[in-house]
């Protein structure tokens, strides 16, 4: 009856069906008549129904109703479906639209179509309550455009894909070593130059093989504002990230005057073309300081999210270590070492940002030398980071790469697609707990949820991306929606069974998903050279 993924909280059968037909009505109040818009569109092209909206209630066979509720929480939703219609209740209009995607599911997977296969079709929904609220706040997807660029038409797509899995949290990487992807009108170059490369590594980058044509593309500042609105009509932020200290040899290569001209000749730097760590970083200079404020400025303008994601990451410090300019700021400051000057350039930018009304978020290596004041972490490298920001007092967001990197391999047979990492099933997905035990209640009230990461070096197109995402998110999305049990007495039999119907909604919507069997002759890539890491993966 309820195949849904991400499952409800509660689910109770009526006994009889709602059936829309041309009579049928779609009606709202001025609060959801945003979700309306939404649903009515996608529910005529897929069904042919006309499905008119209006404000008030009335008789109309097979109606549909979107409303508030006051008493239920702010992404919780109430979902009725009996003798009257159906009707979906939400605490705001966040929860109507997360109900609103719960009825598309029960409609069917020709719900999904972009129109429809036979207009004389009964559209059915059984008559049932649920009553579904998330577990976590930050429900998220990491997506790298900068390794591999995603168009537009892609990112918004993506953006659909989270809503129909009830995602709400666009982690948007914008800008790398490979390529920078967002206008920034004060400084053109960053496009001009940091938006290409010449040539691609194909593979690992102990791979021998090469794509020798150039790669990129950028996202125009009115493209930036198209996405931060398509995902906000269905209830997700986008949080930007812009790399600093590291991964950011495309800005250098771009202006040479951002790197560390006292102990390499930065003129001679292109956009990188392979993988990897790169030893090319930011100077520590006021110069460099106020080039990124004028960036942030700018990416203020463009992004509405609380949080603006700075990296932080893969910072080499050998180039400081030989740098005099770095080392006269580190005596300036009277800090200890390297460490401490990666913390300094932090900590400015975070009192820059809480100047201005955001908060700061990094991935966990802005802990070294000690972390900013108000700034939460993006806990990757295992758990650790995680709890030791929770212990202090800061924000978490949990996406330890042994367990939700959604770029390592996924089965650890010989047929798997560049194959990276340790092998992570959508049984490993299924079972991965983002709030660790070590830390008491009141710790685990600062880890505001969970995300998928998606690193894109060996994706060089959408169907990579879909082919490494999928299924491995639907079982994330339950993950952090879902009030699931301790792992190990997680029912991934259930879940296998609902996703067999959920295979059906993907087909619909076109994604190019990893078959229960195994990767289709199409989605391999013999001869191309991975990295896989044998074994299990590190619990902590």
């Amino acid at each position: 009856m309820t195949e849904l993924i991400p499952a409800p909280r509660s689910a109770t059968a009526g006994s009889g069906e709602v059936r829309l037909t041309r009579r049928s009505r779609l009606h709202a109040d001025t609060a959801t008549q945003g979700v309306a818009h939404w649903l009515g569109a996608a529910l005529r092209q897929a069904t042919g129904l006309p499905l008119p909206e209006g404000r008030e209630p009335d008789d109309a066979e097979g109606g549909i109703g979107l409303r508030l509720a006051p008493g239920l929480g702010p992404e919780e939703y109430r979902l009725v479906s009996d003798g009257s219609g159906v009707l979906v209740e939400g605490g705001t209009a966040a929860g109507v639209f997360w109900g609103a995607q719960t009825l598309r599911q029960l409609l069917g997977p020709d719900a999904y179509r972009r129109a429809p296969l036979d207009r004389d079709r009964v559209w059915t929904v059984p008559h049932l309550t649920i009553q579904d609220a998330p577990r976590f706040r930050w429900r998220g997807l990491m997506l790298d455009v900068a390794r591999h660029f995603m168009p537009k038409e892609g990112v918004l797509r993506y953006l659909d894909l989270m809503a129909a899995h009830k995602l709400n949290v666009f982690h948007f990487h914008l800008t790398d070593d490979q390529g920078w992807r967002i206008e920034i009108q004060r400084h053109p170059r960053l496009t001009e130059i940091g938006s290409w490369r010449a040539r691609t590594k194909t593979g690992h980058r102990a791979s021998p093989l090469w794509e020798d044509k150039p790669h990129g593309g950028y996202y125009t500042r009115d493209d930036i504002r198209e996405i931060v609105a398509y995902a906000a009509e269905r209830h997700i932020t986008v949080v930007p990230e812009i790399d600093v200290p590291g991964h950011s040899q495309a800005a250098i290569a771009a202006y040479p005057e951002l790197g560390n001209t006292d102990v390499i000749d930065t003129t001679s730097l292109s956009v990188w073309d392979t993988w990897g760590i790169n030893p090319n970083v930011l100077a520590p200079t006021d110069n460099t300081l106020r080039f990124y404020e004028g960036v942030f400025e700018e990416v203020l303008e463009l992004f509405p999210s609380e949080f603006v994601h700075v990296g932080g990451d893969e910072c080499p410090k050998d180039q400081w270590r030989r740098s005099e300019t770095a080392q006269e700021r580190i005596r300036e400051l009277g800090l200890a070492d390297e460490d401490e000057l990666q913390s300094w350039f932090i900590k400015h930018f975070d009192a820059w940002l809480s100047a201005r009304g955001r908060r700061l978020i990094g991935w966990d290596e802005i802990l070294e030398g000690g972390l900013a004041e108000g700034a939460a972490v993006s806990s990757w490298r295992g758990y650790a980071g995680g709890i030791a920001a929770a212990r202090a007092g800061h924000d978490v967001v949990m996406c330890p790469e042994q367990q939700v990197y959604l770029d390592h391999r996924q089965d650890p047979g010989p047929e798997e697609p560049v194959p990276i990492g340790w092998v992570r099933t959508l049984e490993d997905v299924y079972r991965f707990e983002p709030v660790p035990p070590e830390l008491t209640p009141e710790e685990a009230r600062h880890v505001l949820g969970t995300q998928a990461n998606l690193w894109t070096e060996v994706m060089e197109d959408h169907a990579r991306v879909d082919y490494q995402a999928f299924p491995r998110l639907a079982a994330f999305a339950e993950v952090a929606w879902s009030a699931l049990p301790a792992p190990a007495e997680r029912d991934f039999a259930g879940f296998q069974r609902r996703m067999a119907a959920h295979y059906g909604r993907l087909d619909a919507l076109g994604v190019a998903y990893r078959p229960p069997t195994g990767p289709l002759p199409w989605q391999r890539r013999p001869g191309v050279l991975g990295r896989p890491v044998d074994g299990p993966p590190p619990s902590r």
